[in-house]
């Protein structure tokens, strides 16, 4: 990563290093989705309302999109959202910033071909019915992939569905491939064959991956909030990147992320692995230059694929490292 920069000024009081500080209270709205990271521990704990001294309403989501759209309308506060989702929003000059990268895409989405369908090798996927949802990291992940065999998009039957619609169509026979993260993926891993992960995709030059965002509106409102917000799940990674396989030998931990993400616990290890949850010090150089040509980089590529109209000349506006430290 390229290092930008980061303004070091006091941050009233807070620090990364777990000093303690006063966050002004502010009740606001969370749309999460049913991802599989540490910081969910967190949540099902109610450390970030004890961080924040505010009330929350978390609200799941099943897509990227539709938290856009929450966070757009202003239901919506502080929102999970991934690399393509993004790159739309800030396209469409939405009142958003990214304040922190959630996770660095990697095996925890992927491309699975139903067993029977006769999908034995990528070029197979010419004519089949392919489901995703669209303008997500998994919609852009896929069409990276068909990019990269040379399959002509036009020449796949891709469908719109959001992962619930996924696992029933799955379920029933009516898809014969699918683009999707868990719990979706993990059902369709259950009778599929995995063609490539997202992962794989990224060595390839489309990496993807998910952040939070803010409302510009409640961040300046409320800085300290998104601070803490920020600290309280930079802390819940670093606990679990201390030590991995300790923190899985707490079937606490596993529980409450098979309660809020759906997957069963069994994949737990195998989905945490296949991500990489930047702590604080990645943070503050990953958000600048970085992710700001990341969010370009897919922009230009969803134009190309006619899913915006234009490309911004600057991107950096969506971006900001003020809310973490390191």
């Amino acid at each position: 990563m390229v290092p930008s920069l980061f303004p070091r000024r006091l941050l009233s009081a807070l620090t990364l290093s777990g000093l303690a500080f006063t966050a002004q209270a502010a009740d606001f709205t969370v749309a999460y989705q049913t991802t599989v990271d540490p910081a969910k521990v967190a949540q099902a704990d109610g450390a970030y309302e004890k961080a924040s001294q505010s009330k929350i309403d978390w609200r799941k989501f099943d897509s990227g999109a539709e938290v856009i759209t929450a966070v757009a309308s202003g239901d919506v506060q502080i929102g999970y959202v991934g690399s393509s989702p993004l790159a739309a929003a800030a396209t469409r000059q939405l009142p958003i910033q990214t304040f922190l990268i959630a996770t660095q895409i990697g095996a925890a989405e992927a491309l699975v071909a139903r067993d029977g369908s006769g999908i034995a090798q990528p070029q197979d996927l010419v004519g089949k019915k392919v489901a995703v949802p669209f303008v997500s990291t998994g919609h852009y992940s896929l069409l990276a992939a068909l990019k990269h065999w040379q399959i002509d998009p036009g020449k796949v039957q891709v469908l719109n569905l959001a992962p619930p619609a996924i696992i029933s169509a799955w379920q029933r026979g009516d898809i014969d491939a699918t683009y999707v993260w868990d719990p979706a993926l993990g059902v369709a891993k259950q009778s599929g064959k995995v063609l490539i992960t997202s992962g794989e995709l990224g060595k390839l030059g489309a990496p993807t991956f998910d952040a939070w965002i803010v409302r510009k509106d409640f961040a300046e409102k409320h800085p300290d909030v998104v601070r803490a917000f920020a600290k309280v799940t930079l802390d819940a990674y670093s606990d679990y990147r201390q030590d991995p396989q300790g923190w899985l030998a707490n079937q606490d931990n596993v529980a409450k992320l098979v309660k809020l993400s759906g997957a069963k616990a069994e994949d737990i290890p195998l989905l945490l692995q296949g991500n990489v949850f930047p702590l604080a010090a990645d943070q503050a150089l990953a958000l600048g230059a970085p992710t700001t040509q990341a969010i370009a980089d897919t922009a230009r590529f969803l134009k190309e694929q006619g899913k915006v109209e234009a490309v911004l000349p600057d991107y950096a506006p969506y971006v900001s490292n003020r809310y973490v430290a390191n």
